[in-house]
């Protein structure tokens, strides 16, 4: 692990990372969930495409390749010794991005999705900073809030569902959306910290060794894993009683649908959590934001 460290540290500055390297960096495999809340933004709000087309893709940009890229930057930056662990073959702790260019991307990244923020108007540019704020806050001294297994999902869930969402809606109307949007987001923003939850199952040995106190690791992965499913579940369940509350009923029976089927998975996965996460990351997970759209297609009344 030191020689690991050691070599990233004393890469010459000069040594520019390759293209596929920053792109690697950036991780444009995490970029479709908050680009899928942003669309489910998007469509909530009602509000039709004309003339603002730019302001969708400025904002699909923004939420997914930017802020969420540069996420993924800090964090490796910041976790680059907990990597030469778990992942020693990502392109900080490998060496391929070399001296402090990890740092330099991660800030580069920040501008430049301030300066879209900006672009895309006020209430936007404040959810973009906000979106950063918690971007380093997540991985960088002195708040680090991935170290514990309750705030570190929880920020995630709200910057990569909630926040995506709501800016989404709020491109799309040029104002904030309705009371009902905001509370939906909300929900499937607590739901999200079952997902994030799943997520830490692939580092639990590296957490343990650099004392991170991820659900898995302070729970176990059985316990971790029953809170995981009760999370998602518990948001959806509310969800799914408000539509119907609100006249949104074949939403809300479609919600019902996709969450019956992650009721079916679930055995699977808590037979063995550690084995199965990725499995019901795949399946589970796939069927949450399928119901996030369907709860979006109600609220904008287009079923």
């Amino acid at each position: 692990m030191e020689h690991s460290v050691t070599s990233t540290r004393n890469a010459p500055i000069s040594a520019r990372p390759k293209p596929r390297d920053v792109l690697e960096l950036l991780k444009p495999i995490t970029w479709f969930p908050p680009m899928w809340a942003f669309m489910c933004g998007a469509v909530s709000s009602g509000a039709g495409l004309d003339g603002r087309w730019w302001f969708v893709a400025g904002g699909v940009l923004l939420a997914g390749p930017l802020v969420c890229g540069t996420s993924q930057a800090v964090n490796d930056w910041f976790d680059r010794h907990v990597d030469a662990i778990n992942e020693p073959d990502r392109p900080i702790p490998s060496g391929r991005i070399a001296g402090r260019w990890g740092l330099y991307i991660a800030l580069i990244m920040t501008v430049i999705s301030a300066v879209v923020g900006w672009l895309l108007g006020p209430l936007v540019f404040v959810a973009g900073l906000v979106g950063l704020a918690l971007a380093w806050g997540y991985s960088a001294p002195p708040f680090r809030f991935k170290t514990s297994g309750w705030t570190g999902p929880a920020v995630v869930g709200f910057t990569y569902e909630g926040l995506s969402w709501f800016t989404g809606a709020t491109v799309m109307l040029g104002a904030l959306p309705a009371t009902e949007v905001l509370i939906v987001l909300a929900l499937y923003s607590v739901g999200a910290h079952g997902i994030m939850t799943l997520n830490d199952f692939k580092a639990v040995e590296g957490d343990k060794a650099t004392g991170l106190k991820s659900l898995p690791v302070t729970m176990g992965v059985s316990g971790a894993a029953r809170f995981a499913c009760a999370t998602m579940a518990g948001a959806q369940v509310i969800v799914i009683a408000l539509l119907a509350v609100w006249g949104f009923t074949l939403s809300a029976l479609i919600v019902g649908a996709v969450l019956a089927a992650q009721f079916a998975a679930m055995p699977k996965l808590l037979r063995d959590p550690k084995q199965y996460a990725p499995w019901y990351n795949g399946v589970g997970v796939t069927l949450y934001v399928l119901g996030m759209l369907a709860a979006a297609l109600g609220l904008g009344g287009y079923i």
